[in-house]
């Protein structure tokens, strides 16, 4: 059986391998086994090879994303039966298969394809908590976010676009400004200097923004904090800058403004698992509805892992790239 293991904290796709290893054991009575059909290639994949993101000392496995189909169960599983697709909460999925815990798979409908399911587990949730957790957001509100043309600003613009929440998406690239907008996005301007300047003559001067969502961290945190009204809160969760968050006295004591965190297993930690599958339920029929929806570029198989990882690395993608571990869909 095959599976991606990294040798080394380094480049992906210098220090990342398939390799061969055992097929699993038969589950215990609560485990069960799955056959992993896709799994996407998430930043937080590429940042615990690099050892920016929490993560197992190597040689380990790897895999936040994983979905498939349950080949077979434990005598006290009762949730689940063969045949099921699923997505697993584990955190070593790029593999053919897999055994876990049943209490550590999320039962999806069955209409939903496995491309999609691939990429539930993590950005999905992601744009909902981050917008449902922090502020209480009405309609006519505005948010911001940076690195808008990532998986994760794609869910933020169509959730927000789906209960009245407008949205101000900062990108680096003038192609993606038609490309955002054409989902829904109803403002999209370049990152700059400027931003907040920017940002108020398109939306006005008393136009309420509560919340800004930072991808990047660095000083593009602080620029997204310019733009927030007064009492407002910037929600960082990622670090693709690579340097830590920036936010000045003036923006905290003068303009209340507030810097907090966002990882989603910390969600994970302190909710059942009846939250999360019903959170997870109802993200997955908002892809069966078409709320949601994310491209791929491009497909892999489990063999070509260097390949997928180099490409998951480049700038100026479009799309998700998916591994595909047990073949073509």
């Amino acid at each position: 059986m095959k599976a991606i293991q990294f040798n080394a904290f380094g480049q992906p796709d210098e220090v990342c391998s398939c390799i061969e290893v055992s097929e699993p054991r038969a589950p215990n009575s609560d485990e069960i086994i799955i056959e992993i059909l896709a799994a996407a290639i998430n930043p937080a994949d590429l940042l615990m090879v690099k050892n920016l993101y929490p993560s197992p000392p190597p040689p380990a496995k790897l895999g936040i994303e994983g979905a498939g189909r349950v080949i077979n169960i434990g005598s006290e599983v009762n949730t689940l039966t063969i045949g099921d697709s699923v997505i697993s909460l584990d955190r070593s999925n790029w593999a053919q298969r897999i055994r876990i815990p049943a209490k550590k798979a999320i039962k999806l409908p069955k209409q939903l394809s496995f491309h999609n399911a691939a990429m539930l587990k993590a950005n999905p949730p992601s744009a909902h908590l981050m917008l449902a957790d922090y502020v209480n957001l009405n309609a006519g509100d505005w948010v911001i976010q940076n690195a808008a043309n990532s998986a994760v600003g794609r869910h933020i613009i169509r959730l927000a676009n789906a209960c009245g929440v407008r949205t101000i998406n900062v990108v680096r690239r003038d192609p993606l400004i038609r490309e955002l907008r054409e989902i829904g996005a109803d403002l999209v301007i370049l990152d700059g200097p400027d931003l907040a300047k920017r940002v108020r003559e398109n939306i006005g001067p008393h136009a309420n923004v509560p919340l800004a969502i930072d991808a990047v961290a660095g000083n593009a945190c602080m620029r997204l904090a310019d733009c927030l009204s007064d009492g407002g809160t910037v929600v960082n969760y990622g670090m693709l800058s690579g340097n830590p968050c920036e936010i000045t006295p003036e923006q905290t004591i003068v303009r209340s403004i507030s810097l907090t965190g966002f990882w989603l297993f910390n969600f994970m930690q302190r909710s059942t698992y009846e939250e999360i599958s019903a959170m997870y339920t109802g993200l997955a029929h908002k892809f069966l509805d078409g709320t949601l929806m994310t491209p791929v570029e491009a497909s892999y198989p489990i063999e070509e892992v260097k390949q997928a990882l180099a490409h998951a690395y480049r700038e100026s993608r479009n799309g998700k790239i998916l591994l595909l571990p047990n073949g073509p869909l």
